[in-house]
């Protein structure tokens, strides 16, 4: 054939490529029906407006309990305040670390939609508990309007239920995330930015359904009472999910391929077995699938972790490579996936003295709110738990800035897609969180003055508006840090692993509660053997302040070590149509922060 007939044909060819890859989506999802989707009536802002919806209304749901659990704890159940706050951490701990079970279950075996919709349910039916624990005669704290002394039955019940909840919010949270950034195709230059400004907007979406519930929902509990605000939390979730359960013939779905765990145990043995021989000079000595057969994204060899390098080396040049044993033979990919959630510890660990930080403003930036005068208007009280909505505020404002002002500068000015690497906008919101605790204790300290000059009254004479600089900060840093830390978990663990990404990210606040309670405890012990507790009976004889200075210097010392794990990380590198030794993309591959 002439040489310009062949490249007429290619690029006829060529062209046909094309208009398959913009009619239908070739990234191993399927639609509804188990089939190929097409990618005119399936995903992107379509799909990923239900899933939205339902997140605004599990979040007014959760945020509505959340945020006054503190205040029933010790108003219903009369718990003193260091109990109490260790309750709310627990259960805070609890609810961030089952994501890690539902996460897995979501990957390996039920996909994220089924996980989505079972979790659901038992978070439907601890609602729907939590509603009987106050209006059923047997199940209620107690017959009077005041409760002096709770009965038993009703502290079982109700911590059964705020436990069913946390049970579903296991499934529900990593699952929903996930399957929401499944509605963009990375291999589609148009979905793939979509995909970065989703987390955005999806935040976006949660700070809403999160106002809400710190302003109607706990005014409804301060004004009329718990039980109305447990039947307006339930309806929502109810009309959330069915809004859910509408949007399935719109939604991309990734079918499970069981636990995302053997390929990297598998990799490991390996490695182990091949530990003698020597690392190839050359990376294309490694085996990898060809692109034309491999199941779902190549990944690039890395120089990082050279001795996992050795599970795919290939001893057996006979035997076809499927019929090896897995244990033995890996491909590159594999083995660039043992080498991400490897990568990933580093990064997790150096997240959690922030997390200890966002754990205050659910228990004692709310309790600051019950020691001061909270009244605006002609006699209107701000519910105390109201306060945290400045936190949403302040989220929603950054990252409102983030998405419409700053990345597009940063995109002319950097020339990278994303405007800014992924933890340069975590250190950011590190930065911001250290502010938050400056302002939270010099705003305490000023506080704890006013109570020495006037003990009569107190702080009552202060404005609760003195707590609106740390709450707006404090959501600043979430809308770098918390926004970033979803999109980092997501995007940086192996395709398979996504559910499991989202949940890593919950469990960084997880374990970060529990790291809060153990710090109390620690500080309570220390500081009261040296004469006085920083944690006494109330807000009053507590020190606070001095409490909120050790977080903010156990940040700043750790800042330092952020920087250094995010200078020397490597981000993902798909392969994009070229050879193993091609993918190496020196400084841009590379964290410069």
């Amino acid at each position: 054939m002439e040489p310009k007939k062949v490249a007429a044909a290619a690029g006829k060819n060529g062209d046909l490529v094309d208009d398959d890859q913009e009619k239908w989506v070739c990234d191993s999802s399927v639609d509804h029906k188990g089939r190929v989707p097409f990618r005119s009536s399936t995903g992107v802002w379509k799909a990923s407006l239900f899933i939205i919806a339902i997140e605004f209304g599990e979040r007014l749901s959760y945020f509505g309990i959340a945020t006054s659990l503190i205040i029933y704890l010790t108003k219903v159940i009369h718990q003193d305040l260091k109990t109490a706050a260790k309750s709310v951490n627990c259960w805070s701990g609890v609810t961030t670390l089952m994501p890690l079970l539902g996460g897995f279950i979501a990957d390996a075996y039920l996909g994220r939609f089924w996980t989505v919709l079972v979790s659901s349910i038992v978070y439907l039916l601890g609602l729907g508990l939590l509603t009987m624990s106050w209006f059923v005669p047997s199940l209620r704290a107690c017959h009077a309007d005041m409760c002096l002394e709770p009965r038993k039955v009703h502290e079982v019940v109700f911590f059964l239920a705020i436990y069913l909840i946390s049970i579903g919010t296991g499934g529900h949270k990593p699952s929903l995330e996930s399957f929401g950034a499944d509605q963009f195709d990375d291999d589609h230059a148009e979905e793939r930015k979509k995909k970065m400004s989703f987390f955005n907007w999806w935040n976006s979406g949660l700070c809403s359904g999160l106002l809400l519930g710190v302003t109607v929902v706990v005014y409804v509990q301060e004004h009329v009472s718990w039980g109305a605000a447990d039947v307006i939390t339930t309806i929502v979730m109810a009309v959330s999910l069915l809004i859910f359960i509408i949007g399935r013939p719109f939604y991309r779905y990734r079918v499970p391929k069981g636990s995302p765990l053997t390929p990297m145990l598998q990799v490991l043995v390996a490695a182990i077995a091949k530990r003698n021989l020597p690392h190839p000079s050359d990376p294309d000595q490694l085996f990898e699938y060809p692109k034309a057969v491999a199941k779902g994204r190549l990944l690039c060899h890395t120089k990082n972790l050279e001795f996992l390098d050795k599970a795919a080396i290939l001893e057996d040049y006979e035997t076809p490579v499927d019929q090896q044993s897995p244990w033995r033979i890996a491909n590159v990919t594999k083995v660039e996936e043992m080498k991400l959630v490897l990568n990933v510890i580093p990064v997790w660990l150096a997240s959690l003295p922030f997390g200890i930080s966002v754990a205050q403003s659910t228990t004692f930036f709310i309790k600051q709110a019950t020691t001061m005068n909270r009244e605006i208007g002609n006699g209107f009280l701000i519910p105390p738990a109201s306060v945290f909505g400045l936190t949403a505020v302040g989220m929603i404002i950054s990252v409102t800035f983030y998405e419409k002002i700053l990345v597009p500068v940063l995109r002319r000015a950097t020339g990278n897609e994303r405007g800014i690497q992924i933890l340069q906008r975590i250190g950011i919101g590190m930065l911001f969180s250290i502010a938050t605790m400056v302002v939270a204790a010099l705003v305490e300290k000023k506080r704890l003055g006013v109570v020495e000059e006037n003990p009569t009254k107190g702080s009552l004479s202060m404005s609760v508006f003195w707590l609106a600089p740390q709450s707006i900060i404090s959501g600043v840093a979430d809308g770098f840090a918390l926004v970033g830390l979803q999109e980092y978990f997501y995007d940086q663990v192996p395709d398979s692993m996504r559910s499991l990404g989202i949940a890593f990210y919950l469990s960084v606040i997880g374990a970060a509660n529990f790291l809060s309670s153990f710090l109390i405890t620690v500080v309570d012990h220390v500081t009261d053997k040296s004469g006085r507790s920083w944690f006494g009976k109330d807000m009053n004889s507590s020190r606070l302040d001095k409490f909120y200075w050790l977080l903010a210097a156990l940040v700043a010392a750790n800042l330092f070590v952020y920087v250094v794990v995010a200078r020397r990380y490597s981000y993902k590198n798909v392969q994009r149509s070229v050879a193993v030794a091609d993918c190496y993309q020196g400084d841009r591959s590379r964290s410069h922060v």
